[in-house]
C-alpha cells in the first residue's frame, strides 16, 4: 500500500463539524436574545409570542 492510499481524503473534516455546530449554536442563541428584547407588538407582527421564545430555552 502506498502513502497516498493511506491518507484522508478530509483530514480536518472533525473539526470543521465541531466548527459548525458551536457556530449554529452561537447563532441561535444570538438570535434568542435579539427576539427578547423586542416587545409584544414587535413580536406579534413576525407572528410570535413569548410563549414560542419560551420553548427556546
Amino acid at each position: 500500500m502506498g502513502f497516498d492510499e493511506n491518507r484522508s481524503r478530509k483530514p480536518f473534516y472533525g473539526f470543521v463539524m465541531v466548527y459548525q455546530y458551536f457556530r449554529q449554536k452561537w447563532l441561535q442563541r444570538q438570535t434568542a436574545r435579539t427576539l427578547q428584547r423586542l416587545s409584544k407588538e414587535q413580536l406579534r407582527d413576525i407572528g410570535l409570542t413569548q410563549d414560542d421564545l419560551a420553548r427556546w430555552k
